[in-house]
C-alpha cells in the first residue's frame, strides 16, 4: 500500500497557505511536518484526512491487496488538537464507540479496550468518567482510540500535547510500532519522536494569494 499527495495547494482564509506540496509514504514510512506555528502543518493534515478540501491537488491512497485507490480519509485515524471524547461517559465507553463507529479496515484487528488501556499506561481506570482524568490522562487515552480500531494511515497533530518526557517515549513507541507493522504515519510535532524510515517536510507558512497556483 502507499499514500500519495500531488501538488496540494490549501486556503485558511483568503490567503493561500501552501502551493506544490507532494509527497510519497510506502508502508512503513512516516512523514514529519515542522515548521512554526501557523505554517501551514494542521491545515495539511486535514487535508490529507479529507476533514478540508485542497484548492488544488489530490490525496490518494492506494491498497496493495485489492489494487483499489481510494480517499486516505477512510482508511485513517486523525488525532487533532482536540481528544474527540465525552467527558461524561467512562473511558471504556468512550472507547468502545469508537471502537463500534470506526471499525477495522485492512483485515487486522484492534485491541481490546482494555489492552489499549495497558498499551498506554493507564489500565485498571477505564471505568472512571473521561472528564475525571488529568490532561496527561486524556491525551493517552485519545491514542488508544487509535488502538481499538485498525485503520492503516495514522493522520497526527502535535500528538505529545499535554504529554510528560515518558508519555513522549511511550508514544513514539507505539508509532514505531504501527510502522513496523507496516503501517503510515503523518504527523506534525515540535517534537523529535526518533521515527526510522521517516521523511521530513518543513512548512514555511503563507505562500501569497494565488502565487501561480494554476500555473
Amino acid at each position: 500500500m502507499h499514500l500519495t499527495a500531488e501538488n496540494l495547494a490549501a486556503r485558511r482564509g483568503e490567503e493561500l497557505i501552501f502551493v506544490n506540496i507532494s509527497f510519497h509514504l510506502a508502508a512503513g514510512e512516516a512523514l514529519v511536518l515542522t515548521g512554526r506555528n501557523g505554517s501551514g502543518k494542521s491545515t495539511l493534515l486535514r487535508v490529507a484526512a479529507g476533514l478540508l478540501r485542497p484548492e488544488k491537488g489530490t490525496v490518494i491512497f492506494h491498497d496493495g491487496e485489492s489494487g483499489a485507490d481510494g480517499h486516505a480519509g477512510e482508511v485513517s485515524h486523525y488525532l487533532g488538537h482536540r481528544n474527540a471524547m465525552k467527558n461524561e461517559l467512562t473511558v471504556a465507553e468512550n472507547l468502545d464507540f469508537w471502537r463500534a463507529f470506526l471499525g477495522n479496515t485492512g483485515g487486522d484487528a484492534g485491541l481490546a479496550v482494555e489492552d489499549a488501556a495497558e498499551a498506554v499506561g493507564l489500565s485498571g481506570i477505564t471505568h472512571l468518567p473521561f472528564g475525571y482524568l488529568s490532561a496527561g490522562q486524556q491525551r493517552r487515552f485519545a491514542f488508544a482510540k487509535l488502538l481499538v480500531a485498525h485503520r492503516p494511515v495514522w493522520i497526527l497533530d502535535e500528538p505529545t500535547a499535554a504529554l510528560d518526557a515518558s508519555a513522549d517515549r511511550l508514544l513514539a513507541d507505539l508509532i514505531a510500532a504501527h510502522l513496523a507493522k507496516g503501517g503510515i504515519v503523518l504527523v506534525a510535532t515540535h517534537q523529535p519522536l526518533g521515527l526510522r524510515n521517516s521523511q521530513e517536510l518543513k512548512m514555511t507558512g503563507f505562500a501569497g494569494v494565488d502565487a501561480g497556483i494554476w500555473g
